[in-house]
């Protein structure tokens, strides 16, 4: 924690009654914390107050926060502290100030000891070197590189699952004593040091603790810097891109003096609404440097306080990357690529150079332009492939370093998983990469496929992601990689249920390779493939025909017998399946597992895939027994190679317990349910397929009595469904159907009629049969009509569940 060396008196006045006495109170001498002798006081905050302090063993001085409150401070305050402790402990970069240990005394005292940073606020440096006036072009380029470190440290600590949530100048400490010669711009400047991680979102565990009020008279945060969502109060909308919003605020004082809204004497109801509605001062109104100020400064500064997140950075790292082209004279990322623009930027980084080169152009343009179409057909081909070639071997070389780990030197006798390396490997290719951009585009796609795979899909989404946007930067918006990144970002966007989105990724990649490769490549075929299960999640039956029709003639060309055609072959019977044509499911899974065990093995997770598929036909006609086995052979395939939290045992678990539930057991069928919801919650919440394993764990609860229980699990499958699919999509009917019966139930019978009626509404099919499951719902409903005197219409309702169960839909 920081030590002002221009005046202790510009830190937080102690108004605690915290039972820890002060260093003005106590002496020196005897006054201990722990292992650590008191000093005397650096500061105090709302939740801690800082000592100097002297460490006995080691000796060293350090920097000593302890709790307010003492030993009766309430658990929500400890949870803050021992968050800050936890956030340190993963940080370990020149930026951050290190943590040496944590702790908590024999009286109940909670503490930690960090690093003591010597230097001044950064508020403080920004106010002193303004002191002498307008800002001078150098003074500017000081502080956009004191910027640039800013944003290095806090990109460390986003790569680490660290979300600050409270950057200020307040919290940045300038170190003068701490001088370092810039490499690119060869200015010498000082250090900094990021301070007070207290509000720190640890990403994969922070369950969420509201910024704005989330205890009754408390504010955390502060509220100048904070980012719209954030100031709105909820957990569930920050991420790294609130830290984005909040440097953003940031940058602006350091380059105008002033931040960008005027909040300081408004009421909180106010200041609340202006960072959520009101525009910011622009950047050029507050600037009064000396000479005119570069329009692409405040362009960075306004991406970067966008009020929608999406329209922001989305990374701290691409923040940075804009503030080091800048400096850099290149053309930043912020605004469009436009032919003057960047002509415009090369001609101010080269203008000796240009001046030259345009008389030079002027004598030999018409023997350049002659020989260049001759020499550019030989060397297009021989710099494609010397490219190739080159990066075959980073690749090669990468992937033998990152594996190095598995070498008991470098291990150190430590046993590394498979997760740890691949955690290593993300990180490596963002760090060590970035002067092969192509590369480490690759890399991230590769990577980004395997996190998919595991069922990781926010690591999988944001690699995909940077690889796409790595690609149509560097090789244009007709590619083949580009196309490539197009499709891998389109199957994670399927995976976590977002089907619009990976709709328009598809569409988009399938246009571009039928442009650039025709329309019988494989390739063009693995997209068709992709967009007929988009199409099949979305409920478009007949368009995924279409789509799948189209890629199992490519592909059957090409390899009869390969696993592409099994994949299709799948999909196929889904279909047929969801259109009710049993016999036909049944016949197009059976070829698929006869491919899939021939090509990939009796103990593949698509042949666990395909005998969860025929297991379903067996459930649908009657042969609950012969289809227990088959998937209970697919779920220990499953749990084997996937693991215990992956998306497809989920399913497989699903439809196990749906078996056990027919064959009348429901206490051992809820177990599987619960399970399986449990791990598509964690891997997919927004997955549509969740709504129907909440349906059925709301089955089995409801006929073990608990009603209120049933009815709450059917209220959330109803919200998912209608978010994503919509209020008219024929899946909605089972939710419906799960609500009435529960309205039934707790005798509010007119409620459930209309309930009913909604739903089967929604079972019809376009061609005037019904969607599979309607017979559950014309059950239920008979037997509320039944009860309400309503005898013809109960026997019509129970005779067509009659029907559909012996003919099928």
């Amino acid at each position: 924690m920081p030590q002002n060396d221009e005046s202790q008196e510009k830190q937080s006045k102690d108004t605690s009654t915290d039972s820890v006495p002060t260093a003005e109170s106590s002496s020196s001498a005897a006054w201990m914390i722990g292992d650590y002798r008191i000093i005397r006081k650096i500061g105090a905050g709302g939740m801690g107050i800082v000592y100097e302090a002297e460490q006995q063993h080691p000796k060293r001085l350090v920097a000593l926060k302890v709790i307010q409150g003492g030993r009766y401070v309430d658990e929500h305050q400890i949870r803050l502290f021992e968050r800050e402790a936890q956030a340190l402990a993963r940080l370990k970069h020149p930026g951050i100030a290190s943590i040496y240990e944590s702790g908590r005394t024999s009286d109940g005292q909670h503490f930690f000891a960090m690093e003591l940073v010597r230097g001044e606020a950064l508020k403080e440096y920004l106010e002193r070197t303004s002191e002498t006036g307008r800002l001078q072009p150098g003074q500017l380029k000081e502080r956009l590189i004191l910027f640039r470190k800013i944003c290095e440290a806090v990109t460390y600590a986003h790569q680490r699952g660290v979300v600050h949530r409270d950057l200020k100048p307040s919290n940045v400490f300038v170190q003068r004593e701490v001088l370092a010669e810039d490499s690119d711009s060869q200015m010498t400047v000082p250090g900094i040091k990021i301070l007070d991680f207290g509000l720190a979102r640890i990403t994969e565990t922070d369950l969420a603790v509201a910024t704005v009020e989330s205890e009754v008279g408390r504010i955390q945060g502060t509220i100048p810097y904070m980012s719209p969502e954030q100031v709105r109060g909820n957990p569930d909308e920050i991420d790294v891109r609130t830290d984005v919003y909040s440097l953003g605020v940031i940058l602006y004082e350091m380059v105008s003096g002033r931040r960008p809204y005027d909040i300081n004497q408004a009421m909180l109801h106010e200041a609340v609404r202006v960072i959520c509605e009101s525009p910011p001062v622009p950047l050029s109104k507050s600037w009064s440097g000396m000479k005119r100020l570069d329009h692409d400064i405040e362009t960075i500064v306004v991406k970067a306080l966008e009020k929608q997140p999406g329209r922001r950075y989305q990374s701290v790292s691409a923040f940075g990357e804009d503030v080091v082209r800048f400096l850099a004279g290149q053309p930043i990322l912020a605004r469009p690529p436009s032919a003057l623009y960047q002509m415009k930027k090369m001609v101010v980084r080269h203008k000796v150079g240009f001046g030259f080169a345009a008389a030079l152009v002027i004598l030999v343009v018409a023997f350049g332009v002659l020989m260049s179409i001759q020499a550019h057909r030989i060397a297009r081909e021989r710099d494609r492939a010397n490219r190739e070639a080159t990066a075959s071997q980073q690749v090669t070389d990468f992937l033998v370093g990152l594996f190095k780990v598995s070498d008991p030197s470098e291990a150190r006798g430590n046993s590394v998983t498979a997760r740890e390396i691949l955690d290593r490997g993300a990180l490596k290719i963002r760090l060590d990469l970035k002067d092969q951009p192509l590369v480490q585009a690759r890399l991230m796609r590769t990577i980004g496929r395997v996190y998919d795979s595991l069922g990781l899909y926010d690591q999988a989404l944001s690699l995909q992601d940077s690889a796409l946007a790595q690609r149509q930067r560097l090789l244009g918006e007709q590619h083949l990689d580009v196309a490539e990144s197009l499709s891998g970002l389109g199957t994670v966007r399927t995976h976590k249920g977002d089907y619009e989105g990976a709709r328009l990724l598809y569409e988009k990649a399938l246009a571009m390779r039928k442009r650039l490769l025709g329309s019988e490549d494989p390739l063009v075929a693995d997209i068709l493939h992709n967009l007929g299960n988009v199409h099949y999640m979305r409920g478009e039956y007949d368009d995924a025909k279409d789509c799948l029709n189209s890629a199992l003639a490519i592909r059957q060309k090409c390899s009869p017998e390969s696993e592409d055609v099994a994949n299709t072959l799948n999909s196929l019977g889904a279909i047929a399946f969801k259109k009710g044509d049993l016999a036909e499911a049944n016949r197009l899974w059976e070829h698929t597992l006869a491919v899939r065990e021939k090509a990939l093995g009796p103990d593949h997770p698509l042949v666990a895939q395909t005998l969860n598929n025929l297991a379903i036909v067996h459930t649908y006609t009657n042969d609950p027994a012969g289809a227990r086995q088959l998937l209970e052979r697919a779920v220990r395939v499953q749990e084997r190679v996937l693991g215990p939290k992956h998306a497809d045992l989920a399913s497989g678990l699903m439809n196990l317990g749906d078996v056990v539930f027919r064959l009348g057991d429901d206490k051992a069928a809820k177990p599987y349910y619960a399970r399986a919801v449990s791990i598509l919650e964690e891997a997919s919440p927004d997955n549509p397929e969740l709504a129907r394993f909440l349906d059925r764990l709301a089955t089995v609860t409801l006929r073990q009595g608990d009603v209120s229980g049933a009815q709450r699990l059917y209220e959330r499958s109803l919200a998912l469904r209608e978010k994503v699919l919509g209020p008219k999509h024929h899946d909605v009917a089972g939710s419906l159907g799960g609500l009435a019966e529960c309205a039934r139930r707790h005798g509010r019978e007119r409620e459930a009629e209309a309930l009913y009626e909604r739903s089967l509404a929604l079972c019809r099919r376009p061609d005037g049969g019904y969607y599979v499951g309607t017979d559950y719902i014309l059950d239920g409903y008979s037997a509320l009509l039944d009860t309400l005197g309503q005898k013809t219409r109960a026997a019509e309702m129970k005779a067509l569940a009659v029907k559909l169960r012996q003919n099928g839909p």
